[in-house]
Formats: C-alpha cells, sequence, structure tokens
C-alpha cells in the first residue's frame, strides 16, 4: 500500500490518499481527488521523478507521460518535475511526508482495514485534524492560512473530472483497423500503413494522426471484435487498397484448394471481408516457415475442425496434425534378385 502526499506551497495545506500502488492509473487518480479536495487546480504543480509519471528524468529537458501531460492539460495546470537528488526543489512536500508519516500513519499502526475506502476515510479524519491544528511559527492552523491565502488564489476546476486514458502509438493495419485492448478499431481507410496514436479511455477510443482526431468509438466491452463504421469504407476502397479479397484468395490458390477455401470462409465469418485480411495474410505467411505442402494439409485439416484464426493452423503445424492429410508417399517396389533360388533350394 502507497501513501501519497500533495501540499499547497504557501499555507502547507496537506492532502493524503492511500493508493494500492505506483502505477500510472493510480497517480493520476490521487491528482483528481487531490485537485476536488482543493476545490481548485495549482497554476503549477511540482511532482517527484516517479517512473510512471516522468518518462525522462532529465535535469533540463524531463519527459512527461502523455497521459500525466493530457490530465495536467485538463485542469489547466503545468507539471515541473523536481531535479534528480534535488531534494530542495521540493522542500515543502518533504516536509509535509514528515509530518503524515508521524501524525497519520503513526495513530494508524496498530488498527486493521479491510478495505481501501475505510482506510482513506481514516486518513481523511486524521489530516483534517492536522489541518485544524494551529502552527506555532503562524499562530493559525494550516486550514485558515488555505482559506485567506490559497484558496482565492487557485483556478476553478473544470466541469468534469479528468477520465484516466493511456496513450498508444501504432501503426494501420492493411484492413484500416488498429489494435486497443484486444479489440479492433476503424479508422479512414487511406490511413493505411499510417502511424497514428490511440487514446484509450473507459467509455471511448480515439484515433489522432498529425494531431488530428480521425475517429472515435464507444470501447468495446468484449475482447476480439472489430468495430467498422461504414463512413471509414467507402465502396471505392478496393480500387485505394493494396489487398483485396481477390487478390489474397489468387495467392492462396497458389498454395492449394484447401488454403484458398480456408481464406475465403474466413473472408465470409466476417461483416466485412477487410477484418479479416490480418488474419488471410498471417496463415498465407505460414508458407515462408513450413512449405507449401504441409500449410495445404495444414488449412485442409482446419477446415475440417471449422479453425478460423491463425493461432489454431500454427498449432496444427508445430505439433504435426497436418501430416495425416498430407499426401502418403507411395509404397517402394519390391527388389527382385536374379539369383533367388525357390523353394526346392530348403530341404
Amino acid at each position: 500500500m502507497k501513501l501519497f502526499v500533495g501540499t499547497l506551497g504557501a499555507s502547507s495545506y496537506i492532502y493524503c490518499e492511500a493508493r494500492p500502488s505506483e502505477g500510472l492509473a493510480d497517480w493520476i487518480g490521487c491528482h483528481a481527488g487531490m485537485f476536488a479536495a482543493f476545490g481548485g487546480v495549482a497554476k503549477i504543480t511540482v511532482c517527484d521523478n516517479l517512473k510512471a509519471a516522468v518518462t525522462n528524468p532529465d535535469r533540463y529537458d524531463p519527459g512527461l507521460n502523455r497521459t500525466y501531460q493530457d490530465m495536467a492539460r485538463h485542469y489547466g495546470t503545468t507539471i515541473l518535475p523536481a531535479r534528480p537528488y534535488k531534494a530542495r526543489d521540493k522542500a515543502k512536500i518533504e516536509v509535509s511526508v514528515q509530518i503524515a508519516q508521524r501524525w497519520v500513519l503513526a495513530r494508524l499502526r496498530n488498527r486493521r482495514f479491510f478495505n481501501l475506502n475505510d482506510l482513506n476515510q481514516a486518513i481523511s479524519d486524521l489530516v483534517a485534524d492536522l489541518n485544524g491544528r494551529v502552527m506555532r511559527t503562524y499562530g493559525m492552523s494550516r486550514a485558515e492560512l488555505f482559506a485567506t491565502v490559497d484558496a482565492p488564489a487557485l483556478k476553478p476546476l473544470p466541469s468534469e473530472p479528468y477520465a484516466f486514458c493511456v496513450w498508444k502509438r501504432c501503426r494501420v493495419a492493411p484492413d484500416y483497423h488498429v489494435e486497443a485492448d484486444g479489440n479492433w478499431y476503424s479508422v479512414p481507410y487511406r490511413l493505411i500503413r499510417e502511424l497514428v496514436d490511440v487514446r484509450i479511455s473507459d467509455r471511448t477510443v480515439e484515433v489522432f494522426h498529425k494531431g488530428q482526431r480521425i475517429a472515435s468509438h464507444t470501447k468495446s466491452p468484449g475482447r476480439r471484435s472489430h468495430i467498422t463504421l461504414d463512413a471509414h469504407m467507402p465502396s471505392a476502397h478496393r480500387r485505394h487498397a493494396s489487398w483485396t479479397p481477390a487478390r489474397i484468395t489468387a495467392t492462396a490458390e497458389k498454395i492449394g484448394p484447401s488454403t484458398a477455401a480456408l481464406t475465403t470462409a474466413i473472408m465470409m465469418a466476417r461483416p466485412h471481408p477487410e477484418q479479416s485480411f490480418r488474419t488471410c495474410l498471417g496463415i498465407l505467411a505460414l508458407q515462408k516457415t513450413y512449405g507449401t505442402a504441409r500449410l495445404e494439409a495444414a488449412c485442409q485439416r482446419g477446415t475440417s475442425i471449422n479453425a478460423r484464426s491463425v493461432g489454431s493452423i500454427r498449432s496444427i503445424l508445430k505439433s504435426g496434425l497436418d501430416r495425416i492429410f498430407a499426401d502418403p508417399e507411395p509404397d517402394p517396389q519390391p527388389v527382385r534378385h536374379g539369383n533367388i533360388r525357390g523353394r526346392s533350394y530348403f530341404h
């Protein structure tokens, strides 16, 4: 269990939250909770060099995670990672961590919690008590300083809290789909073989090309399904795409009739033939590894068991199950010798 600690620079107002890990999702969730608890957003946010947030902890030009940048843009704050091994860059939070260890964690050390919500509720009560304590140096509590100094200076919260997302860069496949969380989502066919950025959230999958959003889909709850928009596949697609159903069938016929029959069945099983291009090309590529004869025999067996995936055909080839469908070798002709003595020789 990890404890996230955030504090405001002027009032030293503290926010604490327990999270199961230091992963990106928990890191973003802690920021959203902290801004909601403050009731506003600071203009500048100084963070530690956490691996989930800072991709390149360079002293002069640090790199930030794409999702972390997206969250900062949503809230209108600027992320400034502290320099490596420079604790004075975040001296305020270093002191707040020590205070949280003494006045929060130490007071909870003998208590047992059975879920995260109960633990965070106990932490929230102790942090509220901590912020209400009068600081001898200032003669005021952190809560009073926050109300008079920090709260009026904070930027307002956006209308909606940030929805966690993951960014992924990938290349558009020949079937003009991109893979996201085990499903395939369509993009305009003209972007075949182009590099795109995919933004995956809890509800949507968005695709960006050179900073422009080119596709948006509702995220599919299942696995291994194709989500295709008709606007992404115009009737003129076959004149522009390099691979067509006819070309795939012609290539498969060069291997054998069973291979052609299997690829045709795979294309007919999908709502749009282009959705099966990836599977058909994967099956045809097995010819380089196992040869034409074995691939044809494997496709014959795959057709008999209604196999429709590259993994099934590859498994047939790896386990040698294709050999029972291969053409048997002819029996060798009996060897005849001129010196056979016959039955009368033995007496």
